[in-house]
């Protein structure tokens, strides 16, 4: 019997037959798979008003912590400025703006400064707007950015001249919004999508002035498993082609000053040979797995001979440190590297006189270089913070080897003191013996026991790292006494490459049975109770999210599952959906039986059971382009129609939005204040 005097939305069922591998499967809400059918649409508008009926007695709640979350951030704050090519870039916000104003100076930060772009004015009348890939032309005169008013992650390619702030009239359509300057100032290269599944299949270049119809196809990617990208070398010499699959990349060449030539191809691809490139005084380094280098290795090349048999050793392959990055400067290699889960940082000087690591003392933190486009220089810039200390922005100078913050991350409110938190590193042995870390944050004065309410986050997919990071609206959680937690389990890279190896294809249960026997240890351990401890994820995360209720919903007293991936079979066999086909090395195909019966294990949407659930808060975007819109509404419609008990089960779709969530600063933490409220109400703790 249902306690709640509001009652849902029940989704009309429709049986739609599918036979894959003499397997039948039977979908009774596959309807809801068209977007252009009203009735959809209805429905979709039906489960929000049915959600802010459930959700009204929050709604001041909700306001409450959106302000109080707001409070917190510095409202007019600006970047650190960076230098490139003779100019200071910076990045900034106005009080009250929900977008940033980009500018520039000449030389000096002390010179007046140029208005780039204000996208505070160019997003007015729309409901999303990104601007994104700013990127100038060498002589510093003209500028080429991307743009996406729709939040499907199909940009629009402008031009801009900064001399006399006019707009040039090329426009090029269903791009991946970035775009890469040969020399010459005038021709541009950029990635195309296909339009149906958003791959990033074709390689054009573009003239300004020129029409757009006459741009040249200089690469097309035909294997449909592969996208395809451009950039330059950061020592500017070199155009780049790159492919890429899960487990396979390839690489192309021209020189910058030659964008009429033939590109060059670097190796050729190999199932199973992963490669990126990098330049640097006559050679080209290669972070790669060649030669079984599970955790990945540095290599160099000459520019002339770039195939396999040429490259040599830079640093070798380590079994238990996983070399995620390199940056390259006149006198310096920094690597950035990952050991037992922690980031490191390496410098290195090319004569070989100094090798040495930056030192950090927190349990946990994360530490991140920027980008450091500036080859010619003593300092690098790298970002640092825990999840108990605000980010800093940090120039190390690599000749004697002082810092300076550039910046502190400020904490408004006048409430917040890094010294009231404390978090910790704890290890899990999951059930087929392996250790699993589990990052921990609380307040000091919250103690921990049974009665202690938990969160439970994590991702475990395509070798994605959650980071130990800093947040100030889990604030909002923390402070009313809310325990947050990160699974480190298989999927991710935190222990290095095998780690993810051995969280997907056909090793995928070890995502969801590690993430399973880390609340089971929560609760075993009296960090919290099956009624406290709460689990959270979002897209593959998603997946994650519901699997294991499907496997063990008893461990937890509610879930949100934000733009979940829940019906893996229906989506994985349909090939014109977007990303699909480029995921075949993460899920497997399921073409191929084996794969298909694996993922029909834990497929979320087909092991619904009538059982009893824990209460599910499940939101999406309508124009979400990475988990269509219909995979959380079918998978809602399924469990309410299945669920035994009569906890909560709310969908909300924002009808205007995609994969990421609202575009304005502000806007999207009123979806965290919207996610906190049903975590908070279902701890009974609706206090401001």
């Amino acid at each position: 019997m249902n306690k709640y005097k509001v009652k849902p939305p029940i989704a009309n069922k429709t049986p739609k037959k599918f036979k894959k591998h003499d397997d039948e499967r039977i979908d009774n809400y596959y309807w809801l798979n068209k977007r252009e059918n009203p009735k959809v649409i209805d429905y979709l508008k039906a489960e929000n008003d049915y959600f802010e009926q459930m959700t009204v007695h929050t709604d001041k709640f909700q306001e409450d912590l959106f302000q109080e979350m707001k409070s917190r951030i510095k409202q007019d704050d600006e970047s650190v400025p960076y230098k490139k090519n003779g100019y200071f870039y910076i990045t900034r916000f106005h009080k009250g703006d929900q977008y940033p104003i980009y500018a520039r100076k000449k030389e000096t930060l002390k010179n007046t400064e140029e208005i780039l772009f204000n996208v505070n004015e160019m997003a007015k009348g729309y409901e999303y707007y990104q601007l994104k890939g700013l990127s100038i032309s060498p002589n510093n005169k003209i500028a080429v950015f991307g743009v996406d008013k729709v939040s499907r992650r199909q940009y629009t390619l402008q031009f801009k001249n900064l001399e006399t702030n006019t707009i040039y009239p090329d426009t090029i359509e269903n791009t991946t919004g970035t775009a890469t300057w040969a020399s010459d100032n005038k021709t541009i290269f950029y990635a195309k999508q296909d339009s149906k599944t958003l791959r990033s299949h074709k390689i054009y270049k573009h003239v300004l002035g020129t029409d757009v119809s006459e741009d040249i196809e200089v690469y097309h990617e035909k294997d449909d498993t592969f996208g395809t990208f451009v950039y330059k070398t950061k020592s500017e010499k070199y155009i780049v082609i790159g492919s890429y699959s899960t487990v396979s990349t390839e690489y192309s060449y021209l020189l910058a000053n030659s964008p009429s030539g033939k590109f060059k191809l670097f190796q050729p691809r190999e199932r199973d040979l992963e490669y990126s490139i990098a330049h640097y005084d006559g050679s080209f380094y290669i972070l790669t797995n060649k030669d079984k280098a599970t955790n990945f290795k540095l290599m160099k090349t000459s520019e002339t001979n770039t195939s396999k048999e040429f490259w040599e050793d830079v640093i070798p392959h380590r079994k238990d440190v996983l070399l995620e990055d390199i940056s390259i400067f006149k006198d310096y290699l920094v690597l950035e590297e990952r050991s037992n889960g922690l980031n490191k940082i390496r410098i290195i000087r090319w004569d070989k006189t100094e090798d040495y690591y930056l030192p950090f003392s927190e349990e946990t933190y994360t530490v991140g270089v920027y980008a450091n486009p500036e080859f010619d220089t003593n300092i690098i810039r790298y970002g640092y913070n825990s999840m108990t200390t605000p980010s800093s922005v940090i120039d190390f100078n690599m000749d004697d080897k002082t810092s300076e913050i550039k910046k502190e991350q400020e904490v408004l409110g006048g409430k917040f003191n890094k010294d009231n938190y404390i978090s910790e590193r704890i290890w899990v042995t999951s059930r087929d013996q392996k250790r699993v870390a589990v990052s921990i944050v609380y307040r000091k004065d919250t103690e921990l026991n049974n009665s202690t309410p938990l969160l439970l986050y994590a991702y475990g997919s395509y070798g994605h790292t959650i980071s130990d990071g800093f947040s100030t609206t889990r604030l909002s959680l923390l402070d009313r006494g809310f325990v947050f937690a990160i699974a480190h389990i298989r999927g991710s890279e935190y222990l290095g490459r095998q780690w993810y190896e051995d969280g997907k294809l056909l090793n995928k249960m070890n995502t969801f049975n590690d993430f399973v026997d880390c609340a089971k240890y929560l609760i075993n351990n009296n960090y919290t109770s099956a009624e406290h401890l709460y689990a959270m994820g979002g897209s593959a995360g998603g997946l994650l999210m519901g699997a294991v209720i499907n496997m063990n919903p008893e461990l937890f007293k509610g879930v949100i599952a934000a733009v979940p991936f829940v019906d893996v079979l229906t989506t994985m066999l349909d090939d014109t959906i977007p990303l699909t086909t480029g995921e075949y090395d993460e899920w497997g195909n399921p073409n191929q039986k084996k794969y298909y019966n694996y993922m029909k294990l834990y497929s979320p949407y087909d092991n619904v059971e009538n059982k009893r659930y824990p209460n599910l808060l499940v939101t999406t975007g309508l124009h979400d382009s990475q988990v269509q819109y219909f995979e959380p509404a079918k998978w809602v419609a399924k469990l309410r129609e299945q669920t035994k008990n009569d906890n909560k089960v709310l969908l909300y779709t924002n009808m205007s939005v995609g994969h990421g969530g609202a575009s304005g600063r502000f806007d999207s933490l009123k979806d965290t204040a919207r996610e906190y409220a049903f975590l908070l109400d279902l701890e009974n703790i609706l206090k401001s």
